[in-house]
């Protein structure tokens, strides 16, 4: 925690302290102190009135949520910031850890009625019966109707419930009915990682997921796969971030760092800077080349759930060598993060940096814009050479472009704007930011 909050924490464990643990604190005190930290911290704090009235929100979250529609900023018509909240502790110390509590099952629409699994937690009761990324999902509790329309029963049904019974369509045309329990569990964010031959040489290829969790468990996870990359002398890395909505800027750093290539050390990797009265604390971080790959391009794939520290590492690469984006969609638009402050027994989030890569480039507020537009091969478990995103980079290294086939029907309808707004609705289902 950087010194810059250090007042603000001060006066929140201050707060704490004065009271016994069978005091009950009235909203309105979690909430006058919440938005005096806003007034102080939040990246837009000039904007907030000084009529904002704490006291017509329900808790720390809503007021949050209030102060979004003060982030103004030059070139865009409508506020920014979608993404300032607040948290319980305990909920989120679950989180930040990668401490899972649901069926540790994933989705998304590959087209606008067949819900796919995107992607499961090993250690969830999903992962536990063995159901994989691509299993078509026919009835939740006995109702097979459901569509992007009813996203918000979707999510309910699949993440907000303690038990539910689902019959799937899996990859060999047989169907299984598998009931869940939600239960905790630990998510490992490194979900997949290989090696493939492509045109005579050798492409590595892993699927990130987060960059929160044990951070113990990832660095060790970096080390072997990156280890077994140069063991391989693998001469391009696809990084697949479609559903990484960010994290510790801790882990963005360490990744940046093994593939960014040698004439990028000690040069700059990024910059934060901070509201007008935090100047003093904005902050340049430099390259510090870790492992022996030594890479002149990159490639991402991405969607509109690739958000905060993911962009903070593609953008942090950009200026050292060429850097594609392949996916769905450009990615969310998240150039800012913020710091957990506690308020009792609530943590608040309001934004308080933005980020720029070398060259000042970091005002992405509508997304990092694709290379190459492709659907989310949701028909496909990972690493499938077949699976749209994976295929076509795999052919663009092979023989230099991304034309692979005719577009079928199926992949335009993966990417109709009723199947991308379904997405990013479930998609609001996982956290998305970027955290010091």
């Amino acid at each position: 925690m950087k010194t810059i909050v250090a007042g603000a924490i001060i006066f929140g464990i201050t707060l704490a302290s004065c009271r016994k643990d069978h005091d009950v604190i009235p909203s309105e005190v979690k909430n006058d102190t919440t938005v005096n930290y806003a007034r102080d911290i939040y990246l837009w704090h000039n904007n907030i009135p000084a009529t904002f009235d704490a006291h017509l929100f329900t808790d720390p979250n809503a007021v949050m949520e209030g102060i979004r529609a003060y982030s103004a900023e030059p070139g865009f018509n409508l506020p920014v910031d979608r993404w300032s909240f607040a948290m319980l502790q305990s909920d989120w110390n679950a989180l930040s850890t990668g401490i899972g509590g649901d069926f540790g099952m994933n989705i998304f629409f590959y087209t606008d009625d067949d819900l796919r699994v995107s992607y499961v937690e090993q250690e969830s009761p999903a992962g536990k019966a063995g159901i994989r990324r691509s299993w078509h999902i026919k009835q939740i509790n006995n109702n097979a109707n459901f569509t992007v329309a009813n996203s918000n029963d979707i999510i309910r049904a699949v993440y907000q419930s303690a038990v539910g019974t689902f019959l799937f369509g899996r990859p060999n045309n047989t169907d299984t009915i598998i009931t869940l329990r939600a239960s905790s569990y630990q998510e490992h964010p490194l979900l997949f990682d290989t090696v493939y031959n492509t045109n005579g040489g050798k492409t590595g290829y892993f699927v990130f997921n987060s960059f929160l969790g044990d951070t113990v468990e990832i660095s060790n996870e970096f080390e072997r796969m990156f280890n077994k990359f140069s063991s391989e002398h693998v001469q391009d890395i696809v990084v697949d971030l479609r559903y990484n909505g960010g994290g510790y800027v801790s882990v963005q750093n360490l990744l940046a760092n093994y593939l960014v290539p040698a004439a990028g050390n000690q040069e700059v990797m990024l910059t934060e800077e901070f509201n007008d009265k935090y100047i003093a604390y904005n902050t340049t971080e430099h390259f510090e080349k870790k492992g022996n790959l030594n890479l002149n391009r990159l490639f991402f794939i991405v969607s509109q759930n690739t958000a905060s520290a993911s962009e903070l590492l593609i953008n942090s690469l950009m200026p050292y060598m060429e850097v594609q984006l392949i996916g769905p969609t450009h990615t969310h638009g998240k150039p800012v993060g913020f710091y957990p402050i506690p308020v009792f027994d609530w943590y608040i989030f309001p934004v308080s940096f933005r980020t720029v890569n070398k060259n000042g480039q970091g005002n992405y507020f509508n997304g990092l814009p694709l290379d190459h537009q492709v659907v989310d091969g949701l028909d496909r478990d990972w690493g499938d050479g077949n699976e749209e995103c994976l295929s076509s980079v795999l052919h663009f290294i092979g023989n230099g472009s991304y034309a692979r086939m005719a577009v079928t029907p199926q992949q335009r309808l993966g990417l109709s704007e009723e199947v991308l707004y379904g997405n990013a609705t479930l998609g609001k289902t996982k956290f998305k930011g970027m955290l010091r």
